[in-house]
């Protein structure tokens, strides 16, 4: 049995209101190498509640085979490196900035699948924050002239495209065809044969899409995708040095006469973000707080206000982030929550209204909706807003 740790009262300077505890402080951000913890009480959380909400994602670990074994069946042949064990279900809650249950293997490096979409969104956000691209509606090929975008059809493909998943990008990368035709080439999911449509005006899940993505990304920094998300984000907000991002055996490329590996959208095929799930509530929590981190802006409060506005085409979608502006995937949530998401489940899941950051890691899919159900009703203000306004003069 997995334990879990819902944290004992501790001596902090506050406001008691109704049995809620509200910090009159500014807002929390974990050092390095440290993390404050808080008891339930102390952030307006009810502890009983907060237990149960535990027990229940205790109780939902995922059936993916603890070995991967069953990757090549589901995804097709591998192309990147996969690990040998995951670890069991397991996550973290924070509110206002403080761990206040943890559970499971947190500290365990694992592959996220595709979370790392969101990371991805990110980097390109780094890359329109420096003036790398200047409008999410330019073409890609404007900027980025390898040939992936020289037929009369990817010539149409812009950023905006690539971001919401909607670009019917043509070609091959990594071995990898676009279509994903063929069961050898694509395991068992593979999608039925289709006419391509005009880009912008059709959604499909796409890792070969993701991917070309990641390369043009590549391209306009001129510099490893790792390095670049290093420096600009991981480092600042703290994250340790364990999580790696790996691309694939085959996808090196020449960029001012160094070779440098192109990473991946995800880890259908291996490779992708390895990460534990610290490091992924600090990423959680830096969105949270619209990209700053204590006094640096280190993503633009524009950048996260598109990326995380639905597009006009597929599912309630915004730039590689999962959304819930109609409320369907988690009817009991506030429809201003979204999550970054993988196989497995491996989710990163934000909710400004009530100041949350929630990590699940291997976990079964359909029981989200009702963790975080549990989770909000264990709160005793419904807001954050609310507890500020109920100690303000």
């Amino acid at each position: 049995m997995i334990l879990f740790r819902i944290f004992l009262a501790s001596v902090a300077t506050s406001l008691v209101l109704g049995g809620s505890s509200v910090s009159a402080q500014a807002p929390y951000y974990p050092p390095p190498g440290e993390w404050e913890r808080k008891a339930p009480e102390e952030v307006g959380m009810d502890a009983t509640l907060l237990a149960e909400a535990i027990a229940f994602a205790e109780a939902g670990e995922t059936s993916k085979p603890m070995d991967f074994s069953d990757q090549e069946q589901i995804f097709g042949q591998p192309l990147g490196p996969l690990p040998k064990r995951r670890a069991h279900t397991n996550g973290l809650v924070i509110r206002r900035g403080y761990i206040v249950a943890e559970f499971g293997e947190t500290d365990k490096v694992d592959p996220t699948y595709s979370a790392a979409k969101s990371y991805l969104s990110t980097i390109a956000g780094l890359a329109y924050d420096r003036g790398l691209f200047t409008d999410v509606h330019h073409p890609v090929g404007q900027y980025v002239k390898d040939g992936g975008y020289d037929s009369p059809h990817n010539a149409q493909v812009t950023w905006h495209h690539h971001l919401q998943q909607t670009t019917e990008w043509e070609g091959t990368l990594w071995d990898r065809r676009s279509d994903f035709i063929g069961s050898v080439e694509f395991g068992s999911a593979e999608r039925r044969p289709r006419e391509l449509q005009a880009p912008g005006t059709y959604y499909e899940y796409n890792d070969v899409r993701i991917n070309r993505l990641a390369l043009a990304l590549l391209r306009l920094f001129e510099k490893p995708l790792p390095l670049v998300l290093r420096d600009e984000i991981m480092d600042p907000i703290g994250a340790s040095s364990t999580w790696s991002y790996h691309g694939y055996s085959n996808s090196d490329v020449v960029i001012n006469h160094q070779v440098i590996k192109s990473v991946t959208g995800g880890t259908r095929w291996g490779g992708g973000l390895w990460i534990n799930s610290f490091d992924h509530a600090r990423f959680g929590l830096l969105f949270l707080r619209n990209g700053k981190w204590k006094n640096q802006q280190l993503l633009s409060e524009e950048w996260i206000e598109t990326a995380l506005t639905r597009g006009d085409v597929g599912p309630d979608y915004g730039y590689l982030w999962w959304l819930n502006t109609e409320g369907r995937a988690w009817p009991d949530a506030p429809r201003t929550a979204y999550r970054a998401s993988g196989h497995g489940s491996n989710t990163v899941w934000v909710d400004p209204e009530h100041d949350l950051v929630v990590v699940w890691r291997w976990h079964q899919g359909r029981a989200s909706n009702e963790f975080y159900k549990r989770i909000i009703a264990s709160i005793g203000l419904e807001t954050t807003d609310q507890a500020l306004a109920a100690v303000r003069p």
